[in-house]
């Protein structure tokens, strides 16, 4: 077997259609691995090193998103710490709700596929997040982290989640069905979410579960698997989690990260200056500009000291007007 690293260097950016890209990785995947299609809208990306495995739901427009190389996220973890890696990618959001992905985890069952892997973990973030979460059943004591999942889209469970309606005839209630009670097989989960995002929240509460660790990360945004590589902490979350250390406590470790993040800062100014909270939003401000030029930042400072100074209320420590 070629080495990790030199077999997956190669940059899948710049292809210009789906085919070409499932062309080009099916190249790099033969001599230790396989590409199989899974009905029309899916693929199976499997390859083969380490004993541990990350199962991977991602889609092609995110993948091109988070990698400069338009690779899948589990060779990040196949050229860092040589895991195998087995990627089922969907053109679009599509929940992974097709017949043909559920006959091949299927079959991988029948197979034995998993039990021939010392751990397994499965990810996913958004509607992936719900496949990961769905599809951990296929493989009893796998553990999984599930970035800002939704548990279902069947409206007698989800009507108040008015995003996704396109989806709702869709069933949700067959196979692999109901993402939170296909979780009870596993040995670990991690949902993490924005609860600022309320229908986030509302899919969230529904993952409670003896075996689920749920972590808010406020002001992150909905994207919020972009703002966990942008940061540089989604590889060793999972990494963590290869290794049992990851609990409530390290992942608020690692979510110290947003301090220095300019997405989260922006965020975090949105909500200081919509709620009037102007002391907060000096300390906020002078804590950016320490860091970095932030033009926006300089004049909510400003804005905010000059309401302080006319409505007589103290400043913070060190801080004055232009006008003073």
């Amino acid at each position: 077997m070629q080495d990790a690293p030199n077999t997956f260097d190669m940059p899948l950016s710049g292809l210009e259609t789906r085919e070409e890209w499932l062309e080009k990785v099916a190249e790099i995947t033969d001599e230790d691995g396989y590409v199989e299609p899974l009905g029309a809208r899916h693929t199976a990306i499997f390859v083969e090193d380490k004993p541990t495995l990350l199962v991977s739901f991602e889609t092609h427009a995110g993948i091109a998103a988070l990698s400069e190389d338009a690779q899948p996220l589990g060779w990040e973890m196949t050229k860092a710490l040589g895991w195998s890696s087995l990627c089922i990618v969907a053109d679009g959001d599509t929940w992974f709700r097709d017949p043909a992905v559920y006959a091949y985890f299927d079959r991988l069952v029948d197979d034995g596929f998993f039990e021939e892997f010392d751990q397994v973990i499965f990810y996913g973030a958004g509607p992936c997040g719900y496949a990961a979460a769905a599809f951990s059943v296929a493989s009893p004591g796998a553990r999984v982290v599930a970035l800002a999942p939704q548990a279902s889209l069947d409206p007698r469970v989800a009507e108040w989640d008015p995003r996704f309606t396109k989806m709702r005839r869709t069933a949700f209630d067959d196979r692999y069905g109901y993402a939170p009670d296909m979780l009870d097989a596993a040995e670990r989960a991690f949902v993490i979410y924005d609860p600022a995002i309320e229908v986030d929240a509302m899919h969230a509460a529904l993952f409670t579960r003896p075996n689920v660790t749920k972590f808010r990360m406020r002001f992150m945004g909905e994207r919020l698997d972009e703002s966990l590589m942008r940061m540089q902490i989604l590889l060793r979350v999972l990494a963590q989690v290869s290794t049992g250390k990851l609990t409530r406590q390290t992942l608020a470790k690692l979510y110290r990260a947003r301090r220095n993040d300019p997405s989260y800062q922006f965020n975090l100014l949105r909500k200081t200056t919509t709620d009037a909270r102007h002391y907060l939003t000096i300390l906020l401000a002078r804590k950016v500009l320490e860091q970095r030029r932030g033009p926006r930042f300089k004049r909510a400072m400003e804005a905010a000291g000059n309401v302080l100074v006319d409505e007589g209320k103290p400043l913070p420590p060190g801080f004055q007007t232009e006008g003073a």
